[in-house]
């Protein structure tokens, strides 16, 4: 079968001798667009090295059409963080309260430890772990809020050790988002600026009068804080360069279709860029799903953004078995995975790149965004084949440990001072065999 269209979704197969070029056109996307983004995110940075908050305020009042004349009317307090907590209703309160628990207790988990051994000559070796001292963290603002982002890139900063956590996000017009203010008092932000864009990451990465430089700037954001955050790297560290959110889907044709439709939509409705794809060996049931498709879309309160995510990258793709399958997940190495299939913890030894795997029928990946735990923040655009979800780890680093004996440094030094000189680094060699025993 050839590769169709609804008015909705393209319909692949793998049998079809063009399968291969179909698929690669499917995922192609840039994540850091062209020459005139990137000329005007250097000016952006470039002005914000020099003038600090100056330009900081210029950039936010031009592209978020805000009035600030100081910093101060950029930064909120943390009374306003309380407040805005506190005047939720109960129910998002407890919501909240629930999911930054669940966030933190699976993290807890990931933190490691400083270790040593002892060899028996008496040199001693080991790895150090140390938070690092400030991290900053980009909550998106615009065409939708994520008040789940603050939760999962400021709580495994917390559980790390970080000391201080500075968020930025933008208020396009000066709208402020109770939900967000509220998870960042919830997660324990010290300091929230109302800025966004390259100028925010130019702030966070460099520093300005008012605002810390930090160590680390995570969380994703539009295609000029994407470029932005690979622009500074070097000059601080970065989580990753995040694309549109995806997720693949395998189907073993026992779902119930409407399940499916509906966690395709629950990543097309983020923007017109992010990429949804079932795949399954049941063709009848892939008919099922493009009906199921078709008859929900309209139900929907983000419909014309879902449409146009289908229609540019979503795809119903009928491959040959489960095997075939699994050939497809680590071709595509999805940021999302689900394994709507009977027995999930089958397939998991053969699954080699997703960012995180959703199994069985019920574990809908929307659980994921929000309250199962495992961070949110995962690697897109093919980098689940070297890159992994953020995490605890991502805001530590490791320090090795080496302390010699006299007998260890004499040992070790007979190896080194033949490998320093067979580089023709003669001081190498000297200062190592200072160091070994004549007898």
């Amino acid at each position: 079968m050839n590769e169709t269209t609804t008015a909705t979704i393209a319909r692949l197969n793998t049998a079809d001798e063009t399968f291969a070029t179909q698929l690669d056109a499917l995922l192609d996307w840039e994540g850091v667009s062209d020459s005139a983004v990137q000329r005007r995110v250097d000016d952006i940075l470039t002005s914000v090295k020099q003038r600090g908050d100056e330009a900081v305020i210029e950039a936010t009042n031009r592209f978020d059409r805000m009035s600030a004349t100081h910093i101060d009317e950029l930064r909120l307090t943390a009374e306003q963080l309380r407040h805005a907590f506190e005047q939720l209703p109960a129910e998002q309160r407890d919501a909240l309260a629930s999911a930054a628990e669940r966030i933190r207790r699976y993290h807890e988990r990931q933190k490691p430890t400083s270790w040593q051994y002892e060899e028996p000559d008496g040199t001693v070796l080991g790895q150090q772990v140390t938070a690092i001292d400030r991290a900053g963290i980009y909550v998106p603002g615009g065409k939708a809020a994520y008040p789940s982002s603050v939760l999962m890139n400021a709580i495994p900063a917390h559980v790390a050790g970080v000391q201080e956590i500075i968020m930025v996000v933008p208020t396009p017009d000066g709208v402020l988002n109770d939900l967000v203010l509220a998870a960042a008092y919830v997660a324990g932000v010290n300091q929230v600026f109302t800025i966004g864009g390259a100028q925010a990451i130019g702030a966070l990465a460099y520093g300005t009068e008012s605002i810390p430089r930090v160590d680390k700037i995570v969380g994703p954001g539009n295609i000029y804080v994407a470029t932005a955050k690979r622009a500074v790297f070097g000059q601080v560290g970065i989580d990753m360069i995040a694309g549109p959110s995806e997720i693949m889907v395998v189907s073993d044709g026992r779902t119930d279709p409407d399940w499916l439709a509906m966690d395709l939509f629950s990543q097309a409705e983020h923007d017109e860029d992010a990429q949804a794809i079932l795949v399954s060996w049941d063709a009848e049931h892939l008919a099922e799903v493009e009906a199921a498709i078709e008859r929900l879309l309209p139900t929907l309160e983000r419909a014309d953004i879902v449409r146009e995510s289908l229609r540019r990258r979503g795809a119903l793709i009928h491959c040959r078995d489960a095997q075939e399958a699994i050939t497809l997940v680590n071709r595509v190495a999805p940021e999302h995975l689900e394994l709507s299939v009977e027995t999930p913890n089958d397939w998991l030894a053969d699954i080699r790149h997703a960012g995180a795997i959703f199994m069985g029928r019920y574990t809908a990946e929307a659980l994921g965004d929000y309250c199962a735990g495992p961070n949110h923040v995962l690697p897109t655009s093919g980098t689940a084949r070297f890159s992994s979800p953020l995490g605890v780890y991502d805001f530590q680093k490791r320090s090795s440990l080496i302390h010699c004996s006299a007998q260890g440094a004499s040992a070790l030094g007979e190896i080194a001072s033949v490998l320093a000189r067979g580089e023709s680094l003669t001081a190498h060699a000297r200062s190592a065999e200072y160091r070994i025993r004549r007898s």
